[in-house]
């Protein structure tokens, strides 16, 4: 079943992409992803804050939750910023993939949660990364739909509606430091991901694309 649902993101993620007529056609299908509804600006709305980290008397904040919003763009920055994060100081790895399955949508047969499990380090490698205290923090900077999705959105807007699944392309930063090394290093991060925002309930999201579209 999980290969099956890889199998079906891809497609959808390349139909998306391609024409929107494909996306009608694929929705009608057994199982599958999600999106959102009509696109704002790409410079909308900042990403969330970063993962948790610990409070001055020790115990650590509640990590990050999604926000409460109709626009696809402001969504992806905010769920990018949250993939990007982590702080091996105050969360578990269970802890923060509960924590990002918060941002699924719930409609089962359309998230593809193991595209997001994907991105989160192993419980062995968590702890390697614990050991020394590691922690990332991230920013969003730049988000838009890929160009392809874009002119198939101009060219039929209505061939959306029955999905509402938006493909949207993140830009930014993820910033890693760990004990002795509170500088640390960042590096360039980009993703696109699947967002579902129906009209009548806040995004969510549906998993992240296995390739970046530009």
């Amino acid at each position: 079943m999980l290969v099956r649902r890889r199998a079906l993101l891809g497609s959808l993620v390349l139909v998306v992409l391609v024409a929107f007529a494909g996306v009608l056609a694929y929705v009608t299908r057994d199982g599958r992803e999600t999106t959102s509804p009509t696109a704002a600006s790409a410079s909308s709305a900042g990403p969330s804050a970063p993962a948790a980290s610990p409070t001055p008397d020790g115990h650590p904040k509640e990590l990050p939750g999604p926000p409460s919003t109709h626009d696809p763009i402001a969504f992806a920055k905010a769920a990018a910023v949250a993939l990007w994060s982590y702080d091996t100081r105050s969360s578990s790895q269970p802890e923060l993939v509960a924590s990002l399955h918060r941002w699924l949508t719930s409609e089962g047969q359309f998230v593809d949660a193991d595209s997001v499990d994907r991105l989160v380090p192993s419980p062995v490698l968590w702890g390697r990364m614990a050991d020394s205290g590691q922690f990332a923090t991230a920013t969003a900077d730049e988000a838009h739909f890929p160009d392809r999705f874009a002119k198939a959105l101009q060219a039929d807007p209505g061939a959306i509606t029955q999905a509402y699944v938006y493909a949207v392309t993140v830009s930014g930063k993820q910033s890693i430091a760990w004990n002795g090394s509170p500088a640390g290093g960042a590096e360039d991060r980009s993703a696109t991901l699947a967002v579902q925002c129906r009209p009548d309930r806040p995004c969510a999201l549906a998993g992240v694309l296995p390739t970046v579209a530009p």
